[in-house]
């Protein structure tokens, strides 16, 4: 019997650690706990907010209505040949099947190592770092559809993924539930070290005959040495998406700043926007109860009793001032939740 529960504090449910409150919480471990849970005409009429590992959103006030807690877990995994097919449930932690799959020698995730937040947002997400995006390993996944209570199964082309975007934060948004994603795999490494900052720590160790532990280790170790810890101080990881701009409008922003930052990209120029927040003088400032973290610009941080609004004011700020410095408009990668 699913428990509902009222006024529920999710200070501890989002790694910002905003204390604001659910009307109403219920935690699902396993997929017919959805089916018993609207079967009751109630939840399907009031507002609705699901929640993982609570890492890429934004609590801006109190939630009138439900959180659902996807908490299923679970992995499995099947050979063939050199594939390797593996199953995790949407409530496992991202970073425990990284670390799964690097310990049997399945690459591919690999450059993943570390991202904060559950399996079941990775492809809502299109979660992405290091030159890797979870579109390159997407076999499927299993989804459950709020309107009809039916499960679908949704293959790599059904999910209409783009930069770190997916059709359910579009058009399928607050329509599905994931409960469980299915990765194409490998046992044979095809390494992506293309990221300049993964050569250079291969060097600093020494490493030759490389793995893909080798590069887990790394890319760890990377995102250590930048990025703050969530059960240390509160944030989000990266809080904006690089931006991307026409060939044209790069021109203009390198005639003017020839060191900006920059990447090739499939519509044109990738820009840094940690480098662009970081020219405007925003690395490691403190505002209030929040700030950018001291290593990198593109973190915003809770140093204690902020409100999700300070955390949006701030972000308002900096996109604010990176416009008006380099006339590119910064856009948030987090989700905004009130």
């Amino acid at each position: 019997m699913l428990q509902i529960q009222e006024n529920v504090s999710l200070k501890n449910f989002n790694t910002f650690g905003i204390d604001v409150s659910a009307k109403y919480f219920v935690e699902i471990t396993h997929e017919d706990d959805l089916a018993e849970l609207f079967m009751d005409p109630q939840w399907l009429n009031i507002q609705r907010l699901v929640m993982g590992g609570g890492s890429n959103m934004l609590l801006k006030k109190d939630f009138d209505g439900l959180v659902i807690r996807i908490n299923i877990r679970g992995i499995e995994h099947r050979l063939s040949q050199d594939d390797v097919f593996v199953e995790a449930g949407a409530g496992e932690v991202w970073n425990d099947l990284v670390n799964y799959c690097v310990d049997r020698g399945y690459a591919g995730i690999e450059n993943l190592s570390l991202i904060p937040g559950s399996v079941g947002a990775s492809p809502i997400q299109n979660i992405g770092a290091y030159g890797v995006e979870l579109k390159d390993v997407f076999k499927s996944c299993r989804a459950f559809e709020i309107a009809t209570s039916q499960f679908k199964t949704f293959d790599k082309e059904d999910c209409g993924f783009g930069y770190r975007d997916s059709v359910f934060k579009g058009e399928l948004k607050e329509q599905y539930i994931i409960v469980s994603v299915k990765f194409h795999l490998s046992l044979v490494p095809n390494l992506n070290l293309k990221y300049g900052a993964i050569e250079q720590e291969l060097v600093n160790r020494n490493i030759t005959n490389l793995t893909i532990k080798d590069v887990s280790r790394v890319v760890s170790h990377i995102r250590v040495s930048k990025l703050p810890d969530p059960s240390t101080i509160g944030n989000a990881g990266s809080f904006f998406k690089n931006p991307v701009i026409s060939a044209e409008q790069f021109t203009e922003v390198h005639a003017k700043f020839p060191e900006v930052v920059h990447y090739p990209a499939a519509s044109g120029v990738k820009l840094a926007a940690g480098w662009l927040i970081e020219q405007c003088g925003w690395k490691g400032k403190v505002v209030g109860n929040t700030g950018t973290w001291k290593n990198q610009a593109l973190v915003l941080v809770n140093h204690g009793g902020a409100t999700g609004e300070e955390v949006y004011s701030l972000s308002s700020q900096i996109i604010d001032s990176v416009y008006s410095k380099f006339g590119v408009l910064l856009e948030r990668e987090v989700n905004i939740v009130g």
